[in-house]
């Protein structure tokens, strides 16, 4: 079977607008809800979400091409570029060029798309990477090739346009895009879904397409709603990963995409519903620590602060003394009295007993 870019109405995607309807006004409202609760909430708290929401994209996009980034450092990163205070700066170049990628994509949003903007996102993420032409289409005469399996057997997922047509299809694109982005006629997440499958089928960088093509979708995303995305599209992608290399594989294959729609625009709205429960997890957050603040030492504080970062998806296996003594760097007999602390004020749970007791947080 051919590929869509090998199709001869190429890249003209199929697709029923009305067929969305449904899933679009559900996205819709609950972006303009998001938007509203964050224009409610204190500025600080705001751009700890906004930080937050920063974050996941980073630390997700890396992830789901498979490369480990310092949560630490991405976060000293964004939260400088936020102009939020900073604990320690961050070292990790790799970290700090994807970072400044979203935030740049962030901070442009309503720009109109060009070459240049793609070349300066790509110098960012790969500059550090070595061996990769960073801010160049890419050259290589090799096909450009998704592969999985081994060296033996490999299985090709996928086979991107040669890269001596890549400068003419990115035009193409780019005209596209903007065209797009400047009428109202077809809704964001269409957009951003055709977009992103658009981008990921030409493939025109030598690395890092998957992570510029999710920032393509949240531009798409930002300009259609006025305003930067109050979620992670990566982080709900990563959680549902090998769905989307399924979806994204079949629709490389046809122009009718009515399907690889209908996926996408329902994997925004899980982001948007995530992104809620946050929201809603920093109000009880700063409810929290008005309440019992003051009753916690800095080592307290430090670990609820820790578990605190991992809701929704709850902190892996609860707290216990060997988590507590690798976290705040105190004594066996510390962390135990400190933790017997939590419990009697009612902010830990205990669960089992003995040197297998572990503590979840009663929030």
């Amino acid at each position: 079977m051919p590929y869509n870019w090998q199709h001869k109405n190429w890249p003209h995607f199929e697709y029923d607008v009305a067929s969305f309807d449904e899933q679009v006004l559900h996205f819709i409202m609950k972006a303009g809800e998001l938007k509203g609760s964050l224009a409610v909430m204190p500025t600080d708290q705001s751009k700890e979400i906004i930080a937050q929401v920063l974050l996941d994209e980073a630390m997700k996009t890396a992830e789901i091409e498979g490369e480990v980034m310092k949560r630490l450092d991405v976060m000293s990163s964004i939260r400088k570029n936020l102009g939020l205070a900073v604990a320690k700066e961050a070292k990790d170049k790799k970290a700090i060029g994807l970072s400044n990628m979203l935030f740049e994509v962030r901070k442009t949003y309503s720009d109109t798309l060009t070459t240049a903007h793609l070349f300066k996102w790509h110098e960012m993420l790969m500059g550090n990477h070595k061996h990769i032409s960073a801010g160049v289409w890419r050259s290589d005469d090799a096909p450009m090739q998704i592969i999985s399996g081994s060296v033996s057997k490999p299985i090709v997922h996928f086979e991107a346009p040669p890269s001596k047509s890549v400068a003419k299809e990115m035009d193409k694109f780019i005209k596209w895009y903007n065209k797009q982005t400047s009428l109202t006629s077809t809704p964001p997440p269409i957009i951003a879904a055709i977009a992103h499958l658009y981008f990921e089928s030409i493939h025109p960088f030598e690395d890092g397409n998957g992570r510029i093509g999710r920032a393509i979708a949240e531009k798409a995303l930002s300009q259609g709603l006025n305003a930067p995305l109050t979620f992670s599209i990566s982080h709900a992608i990563e959680y549902r990963r090998s769905e989307y290399y399924k979806e994204l594989g079949k629709a490389q294959q046809t122009l009718q995409i009515n399907e690889w729609i209908k996926w996408f625009i329902a994997m925004l709205i899980e982001a948007q519903q995530r992104s809620e429960k946050m929201i809603q997890l920093t109000i009880k957050k700063t409810r929290f620590f008005e309440q019992y603040g003051v009753l916690l030492n800095e080592r307290q504080r430090k670990v609820i602060n820790r578990m605190l970062e991992e809701i929704p998806e709850n902190f892996e296996g609860g707290m216990n003394a060997k988590k507590y003594i690798s976290l705040t760097g105190t004594s066996k007999a510390t962390a135990t009295r400190d933790l017997q602390e939590l419990v009697e004020l009612n902010i830990f749970t205990p669960v089992g007993g003995g040197r297998s007791t572990r503590y979840e947080l009663k929030f």
